[in-house]
């Protein structure tokens, strides 16, 4: 079933929607792992999706009977506020202006408060070999950062055409400093046409084998290059089944049913 539950972020100061997904048919006492994801308006149902198309993750999710919660935190809808929210870094981009990344703030809301919150409330196992992270493109960024500088709470993190252009060498920067848990997986993806011209190509797809090259000493990484593949949640809701399956995320959640 879906539930929306307001939640406070408190570094922000603001409240917001969290999309909840828990699987039908859990027995009294049954705690399954959980999926923490950003855009969850995006995530399940088309009705709620900012372009009338979602990842179609509640289909996916009641199809396969997979043991799994996923929390989606929405984003601010406000002006460009989802890319202060959604970057840990500064930077100015010539579309939407100025950015002042709270992203670090956010992150450490998500990993301490809400996190606490979920552990509580839901039937969630609360260790981080059951505690997963997930997003696409600006949540993709998110995803890859908090997989990277907070490996002591999630062990898998699923990073669909994340934006590096702008945060490219200050992201590098932390992720070849960070201290990652040598368990920890990621799962990197770009569609061959995201961008404008082979040039943008080339360079989004440099920049994606560059992370993999910080990352591969530290942790296991899953790269994916999708020709076809387009900057849309239709594409990604494609990529769903194989970065549940490489990540070990489907694995994980049917151990804990047998």
């Amino acid at each position: 079933m879906l539930i929306q539950q307001e939640t406070w972020i408190t570094p922000l100061d603001e409240a917001r929607t969290l999309h909840l997904y828990i699987p039908d048919g859990l027995t009294p006492g049954q705690k399954v792992p959980v999926l923490y994801m950003f855009d969850g308006h995006n995530l399940f149902v088309d009705e709620d999706a900012t372009y009338g198309k979602s990842w179609g993750l509640k289909d996916y999710l009641d199809q396969t009977g997979l043991p799994l919660i996923v929390v989606g935190l929405e984003c601010n809808h406000e002006g460009n506020r989802r890319l202060w929210e959604f970057s840990p870094y500064d930077f100015a981009d010539p579309v939407w202006g100025e950015v002042q990344g709270q992203g670090e703030l956010l992150l450490d809301w998500m990993s301490g408060e809400l996190k606490e919150w979920v552990d509580e409330n839901l039937p969630v196992l609360t260790d981080r070999e059951h505690t997963f992270i997930g997003g696409s493109s600006m949540g993709g960024l998110m995803a890859l950062y908090a997989g990277g500088r907070y490996s002591s709470v999630y062990s898998r993190a699923a990073c669909l055409s994340p934006y590096l252009g702008l945060v490219m060498e200050p992201l590098c920067e932390d992720l070849d400093e960070a201290w990652i848990e040598e368990d920890t997986q990621f799962y990197i993806s770009w569609g061959g046409m995201e961008t404008g011209t082979q040039e943008e190509l080339a360079q989004v797809t440099a920049d994606n084998l560059t992370i993999q090259r910080i990352l591969e000493d530290k942790a296991s990484v899953y790269l994916h290059c999708y020709p076809e593949g387009t900057h849309c949640e239709a594409c990604w809701e494609e990529e769903t089944p194989v970065w549940m399956e490489e990540l070990g995320i489907l694995q994980r959640c049917w151990e804990e049913t047998e």
